[in-house]
């Protein structure tokens, strides 16, 4: 079988665990970098993982898919977590404990509006590597922020101060991975993160990430909890393909559902036959 690794980073510890499995098994293994000129990357793959997320790698994901490829996730699963108003909104509708989330245009418009009311979470609107996460008490802060980050789209989340320790969950079609990190707005930085087996987690936190899978029609995802207060989660964020490094059985899991996927897909190609 032909997986296809839509990627920047082939030497990214999962995907690179994952590829040596795929080859130990006999299987080819492509990169396409969607930043090196594959708008027309040849005769198609059985099956891509698309790990990127920057709009050209959406790009190209949707012409694969358009032209029959199986891609997990899909461009369009991917795009709904990139967006964090649209996330939040998709979160919320569908009942799921998400963080209030609101759009107010750029820091600056935000600092101009004077004191914040609270403590303030200010996070760029558009989810993306090395992107805004600051904790703002003032509109000291927020000028700090507006002369940071000019212009710069942004949303606000109410800060809740819980253990200072995020619950990450990671999920691959259905197996649960998880460990706890330092909030991204800990002074003392993130640090490593800790293992917790997910049984450790409680059933209704396991069946929330579970479900945030379903409602953003994703297979492999991330997301992010805070405990409200009486273990009570509060979902923060969701990320389409996250590294999960450090996470035994992620590659093995990753690499079965390349495989199972690709062979879906396979079987249906061959039902439907010639066109």
């Amino acid at each position: 079988m032909r997986i296809g690794l839509i990627t920047a980073d082939a030497a990214h510890p999962v995907l690179a665990a994952t590829g040596a499995l795929l080859l130990q098994g006999g299987h080819r293994v492509e990169v396409v970098d969607p930043g090196g000129g594959h708008e027309d990357p040849g005769p198609l793959a059985d099956v891509y993982l698309l790990k990127a997320r920057t709009p050209r790698a959406l790009v190209l994901a949707a012409r694969l898919e358009e032209r029959g490829a199986a891609v997990v996730n899909s461009a369009a699963a991917t795009a709904r977590c990139q967006d964090r108003v649209a996330m939040a909104e998709l979160a919320r509708g569908a009942g799921l404990p998400f963080a209030r989330t609101r759009f107010v245009g750029t820091p600056a418009e935000l600092a101009a509006a004077g004191e914040p009311a609270g403590p303030l979470v200010v996070k760029s609107r558009h989810s993306r590597r090395g992107d805004l996460v600051a904790r703002a008490d003032s509109a000291v802060r927020l000028r700090e922020l507006a002369a940071e980050w000019p212009g710069e789209p942004v949303v606000v989340q109410d800060f809740l101060a819980g253990s200072g320790w995020d619950h990450k969950v990671w999920v691959v079609d259905g197996q649960l991975f998880a460990g706890l990190r330092r909030s991204e707005l800990a002074p003392e930085g993130r640090g490593g993160t800790l293992p917790l087996p997910p049984g450790e987690l409680p059933a209704d936190w396991r069946a929330l990430a579970l479900r945030a899978g379903e409602v953003f029609g994703l297979e492999v995802y991330g997301v992010d909890f805070l405990d409200a207060g009486g273990a009570a989660p509060l979902l923060v964020d969701v990320n389409a393909f996250p590294g999960i490094r450090g996470q035994a059985g992620a590659p093995e899991a990753l690499a079965e559902l390349a495989l199972r996927t690709g062979a879906r897909a396979g079987r249906r190609a061959s039902e439907s036959g010639p066109e």
